[in-house]
């Protein structure tokens, strides 16, 4: 079965790296995938005001911009309602995917952290895991962003969801009698029909 595809022909990006290095070899790569809409900024103060003005698709930001910039433009970005980018997937990149890195990113905002060197494969592999991703959006006092959780396992047992959706832990009573072990190691190693 062949791999889905991503067409990414339509879409408008904006890249936001502090190396120019870096922004050069980012924007190849979308341009392998098929983007014709690229913005690139080496600072957040310029990836701001463009993103202030024009619609992006998905946002490429860089984490190790000096001071925390990255993180803070996130931030900014998911609170600023009037801004029409709020909603659109963030990509952090950062230089060392330590836990404290990865976890300031989910805090602020970010839709996927991914850690350099960049390959093709990876950042190709991590677009079309958030094409797919179906978290909800989240605004709460000390935060804004997707859901930080990626699985829903329901709230814990004995409480009630904060989601309309959630689903309670309650079994029912069983409809028929239990299955034998030879029955449930048969469904775990199916064999072929012989005719």
């Amino acid at each position: 079965m062949a791999e889905p595809r991503l067409n990414l022909g339509k879409a408008t990006v904006l890249l936001v790296q502090a190396s120019a290095t870096e922004l050069d070899i980012l924007g190849q790569m979308f341009i392998g995938f098929g983007v014709k809409g690229i913005r690139k900024c080496t600072s957040v103060e310029d990836a701001e005001a463009v993103s202030a003005t024009q619609p992006f698709d998905l946002m490429v930001v860089d984490c190790d911009i000096p001071d925390g910039a990255g993180y803070d433009f996130v931030q900014r970005l998911r609170r600023a309602e009037e801004n029409a980018n709020r909603l659109a997937p963030i990509m952090l990149v950062c230089g060392h995917a330590a836990p404290s890195n990865v976890e300031r990113a989910r805090d602020c905002g970010a839709n996927f952290v991914v850690a350099k060197p960049l390959t093709p494969p990876i950042v190709y592999d991590r677009l079309m895991w958030m094409a797919r991703e179906q978290r909800q959006w989240v605004e709460a006092e000390g935060y804004v962003g997707p859901d930080r959780r990626h699985k829903a396992f329901g709230p814990p047992a004995g409480e009630k969801g904060r989601r309309h959706d959630d689903l309670g832990l309650e079994v029912g009573l069983p409809i028929g009698p239990d299955l034998e072990q030879d029955e449930i190691d048969a469904l775990m190693n199916p064999r072929r029909a012989v005719a």
